[in-house]
């Protein structure tokens, strides 16, 4: 980003952005606004400061413009993962994946079973929230059937989803983690598995210790997903293959918009195998997303395979460009700058950067409820100081997420915990408990940031790579 335009005092810069963040929460939470809104409602306010302190528009647009083009790789990323949807869709890969999973149920097992599955899908996806409308819904209705508790089934239904959201290379929160700090995509998941492996491992068995009388019902519910996946007719064993080169490519550190460009490719070989559709289909489903044939009854599995494709990408593309804008914007006034030289003299080890990171993505997801900025903040708010510590961006990016992505299902007003509640009929606070997953992830990343574990330096990184 450009050089600051102001020389701001620190406590100037912290009235600053107590009322941009207030706005922003007033306007979200209070009046309904989508983040866009309220994003450009600071954005208007803080160009009006810059008028105020003499600073002419073309300066704060370079400003605003230097922001955007930090992250213009996620911008660019996010066209190529509506395409991979959309490929993994019309090829079956998705719904065959579903479809083998769900034989791995077990009523003596089932809020482990609802966890793994949820996970399975939530990787496979890469939306968090279309796994709990659809899987997540799916397994409250199952739990019914169990006699299981409906806060738990919901708790592990949304620890699976928000592993998925965070591990897998189609989640929009994972690209936008490793873009915002400028990362390879691959190499941040890779990274994040330090944390990520051990909280689901503890999750399992934490979720295997709940006390619980399930009892040995008909899975009607499960057979029923599972003849409406059939009945799509995209469910083969053949079309794991996109999965297959997408895991070799990835474990290669092949590119990741190469890999993508190939998985689409074997993708849509595979597709063809089994249907024929024009080139003017493959055009509308890739813009517009995978729908299945028409007349076709596909029950709630009719959610879960229409999606993907380049216009599904747009809200987050929309949202990250003005949020790189404010962040942009916030630092060529000279309000990050000022608020990094108000702390930076705390700010001398890796504890005290990760606990600093985590507390404002935690902070942000609390105050605003919004998951997208408190990883685009902490991440353009903190790089410098992980860059003066001699420790590699990668660590800030698998903290955000730790302290961002999954928490923001268990803020009550926050975007998915509101939508969560809304689609599972259960209330956060009865999930929150047993949502280990989430919490969990925040706690590893607080104590490997204060014993070091698991840290990578800068120079040693560039060494490797």
């Amino acid at each position: 980003m450009q050089a600051p335009l102001l020389n701001m005092r620190s406590g100037e810069a912290v009235l600053i952005a107590v009322i941009a963040v207030a706005a922003m929460s007033v306007t979200m939470i209070g009046f309904g606004w989508v983040p866009h809104l309220s994003i450009i409602l600071v954005l208007c306010a803080l160009l009006a400061l810059g008028r105020c302190k003499g600073l002419s528009f073309r300066q704060m647009q370079q400003g605003m413009a230097s922001g955007v083009m930090s992250g213009i790789g996620a911008i660019y990323l996010f066209f190529f993962i509506g395409l991979l949807v959309s490929a993994l869709m019309m090829s079956g890969a998705i719904p065959t994946l579903m479809y083998y999973g769900l034989d791995a149920i077990s009523p003596r097992f089932f809020y482990v079973s609802a966890f793994a599955l949820s996970s399975v899908v939530g990787v496979a996806i890469g939306s968090s929230l279309t796994t709990c409308a659809t899987v997540g819904v799916a397994f409250i209705g199952m739990g019914a059937a169990f006699d299981a508790n409906p806060a738990i089934v919901a708790g592990a239904v949304v620890s699976g989803a928000f592993f998925g959201d965070k591990m897998s290379p189609l989640s929009d929160t994972t690209a936008i983690a490793a873009s915002v700090v400028g990362i390879d995509l691959f190499d941040h998941i890779r990274n994040m598995m330090y944390t990520t492996v051990p909280a689901w491992l503890i999750t399992v068995l934490l979720l295997w210790l709940l006390p619980g009388h399930m009892k040995s019902a008909e899975l009607a519910d499960i057979e029923m997903f599972k003849t409406w996946l059939m009945a799509s007719g995209l469910v083969r064993g053949v079309a794991l293959l996109p999965f297959a080169v997408l895991l070799v490519l990835a474990m290669r550190k092949v590119a990741t918009i190469y890999t993508i460009v190939i998985t689409i490719t074997v993708a849509l070989f595979i597709t063809y195998l089994h249907s024929s559709p024009s080139i003017g289909q493959l055009g509308g489903w890739f813009f517009k997303g995978y729908a299945p044939a028409e007349g076709v009854d596909l029950g709630d599995v009719s959610k879960l395979v229409t999606r993907g494709g380049i216009e599904s990408m747009f809200f987050t593309q929309t949202i990250v460009i003005l949020a790189l804008s404010l962040g942009g914007l916030l630092s060529a006034l000279g309000i990050l700058p000022a608020l990094l030289a108000g702390v930076s003299h705390m700010l001398t080890n890796a504890a005290r950067a990760t606990f600093s990171v985590a507390a404002t993505s935690l902070g942000v997801n609390v105050l605003i409820g919004e998951q997208y900025l408190s990883l685009l903040l902490a991440g353009q708010t903190f790089r410098p100081v992980y860059e003066r510590l001699g420790l590699h961006p990668r660590n800030i990016a698998r903290t955000v997420e730790d302290a961002g992505t999954v928490i923001n299902p268990l803020v009550p007003w926050g975007v998915c915990g509101v939508f969560i509640s809304g689609v599972l009929g259960v209330p956060v606070l009865h999930y929150l408990p047993y949502a280990f997953f989430c919490y969990l992830c925040l706690f590893l990343t607080l104590i490997f940031g204060l014993t070091g574990k698991t840290l990578s330096k800068a120079d040693a990184a560039a060494g490797g790579a």
